[in-house]
């Protein structure tokens, strides 16, 4: 797992206070334990590249170069590893889109910006793609939340339309189709950020008419 804004180690001096102050859910998964980092960069290559069935704890540890019994002070298991790993990538790809929107005008402009942002940072670090978006159904209830919080997402930046927002089960629609579309596009080797542009026209057109959602 490789981060633009957190270098590789994620012990808890390499990350910025600004983005653990506006994530607090990071702190618990940092340390200042260097094994836990390349424990956690190492699943996600072995998951990636083997699928989670026939990845193993062994994979973890050869590839983090660190011991068995490291391994389970870390983690009680491989799914508990995995799913760290999930958890600080999305706490990582939720601040880069919050760091691109920032210069957004308004709600068309913040919508194309975190959406840009999202396929980027997917495209940047492929194997972390792959697992959240391929490999990620052991871990399907915190996929679930992140669903939702992208639906919240949405919901914000329609919000400076001025019109009424669309439900939020809409929103949810909207949030699970994105994660599809770039899912499909990993599974094929694709350019996820040729999607761009597909779909910010379903986002924009969701909010349609004002009476739509009335």
């Amino acid at each position: 797992m490789r981060y633009n804004d957190i270098p590789v180690g994620y012990n808890r001096a390499a990350v910025p206070d600004s983005l653990v102050a506006s994530h607090p859910g990071i702190a618990p998964l940092l340390t200042d334990r260097p094994q836990r980092a390349r424990l956690l960069e190492a699943m996600v290559q072995a998951v990636a590249e083997k699928g989670y069935e026939a990845a193993t704890v062994a994979d973890a540890v050869r590839l983090a170069r660190v011991s068995r019994g490291t391994f389970y002070e870390l983690f009680e298991s491989k799914e508990a590893c995995l799913l760290a790993a999930y958890r600080l990538g999305y706490e990582v790809l939720e601040s880069r889109i919050d760091v691109a929107i920032r210069p957004a005008r308004d709600w068309r402009e913040e919508l194309r910006l975190g959406i840009r942002a999202y396929l980027q940072a997917l495209e940047q670090d492929p194997l972390f793609a792959r697992v959240y978006l391929v490999e990620a159904e052991v871990v399907w209830e915190e996929r679930e939340a992140v669903l939702h919080r992208f639906a919240h997402r949405y919901a914000a930046t329609f919000a400076r339309s001025g019109r009424p927002a669309p439900p939020l089960e809409a929103l949810y629609l909207l949030a699970s189709g994105v994660h599809a579309l770039a899912c499909a596009r990993v599974r094929t080797g694709g350019r996820v950020r040729d999607l761009e542009d597909i779909l910010v026209g379903c986002a924009v057109r969701l909010v349609g008419k004002e009476e739509t959602w009335i």
